[in-house]
């Protein structure tokens, strides 16, 4: 018994389109997490953000070829997850606790005392962000941390870039005063 061709061409197309995926989950899932966390800040919520997210990505896996930037892309797609669960819980809970971010926050190469030192920093860096506006954090975290331009932010916030632009400088000129604050109060 042959097997026909087309039936090798469609497994073959079917693994290449597994492993683009597996590639999309290796190289996004942390950015995608941080995204998600700094709205949710629940690290149970940002994960199955996440996952829903790469569940969508799996039920349109045909419109891959279709999107140029895929970071751009999966980002949108975490955004308006947890926008959305953020409207139907109508609530945020509030947390002080931004280890869990931290923790995420990339210190490989460094010594031990490097590594503790680091993750002091971060946190307190992310305490400040914390304080800031809820629009001014969204963009300086989709900025400073996913390191997307003016334009990628305006596509998955939906809205202008010059919004963007404006409330970076914003965000910018209150984390420099929230530091500087809490570098003299020590």
């Amino acid at each position: 018994m042959e097997i026909p061709d087309s039936a090798v061409n469609e497994e073959a197309r079917r693994r290449a389109e597994d492993a683009a995926l597996a590639a999309l989950v290796d190289q996004y899932a942390s950015s995608l997490y941080r995204v998600a966390y700094s709205v949710l800040r629940n690290a149970a919520d940002a994960e199955d953000a996440v996952q829903e997210a790469f569940l969508r990505v799996l039920r349109h896996r045909d419109s891959l070829d279709e999107v140029r930037d895929h970071r751009v892309w999966l980002i949108r797609i975490v955004w308006n997850i947890v926008l959305d669960r953020k409207r139907r819980a109508k609530t945020r809970p509030e947390t002080d606790d931004v280890a869990e971010l931290a923790r995420v926050l990339p210190s490989t190469g460094l010594s031990a005392e490097e590594v503790a030192a680091a993750a002091q920093h971060h946190a307190h860096v992310l305490a400040c962000v914390e304080q800031l506006p809820t629009k001014e954090r969204e963009v300086l975290m989709l900025s400073a941390f996913e390191e997307l331009s003016s334009v990628e932010i305006a596509t998955v916030l939906s809205i202008t870039e010059s919004s963007v632009r404006s409330r970076l400088f914003r965000a910018r000129n209150l984390m420099a005063g929230l530091l500087d604050h809490n570098r003299s109060s020590r």
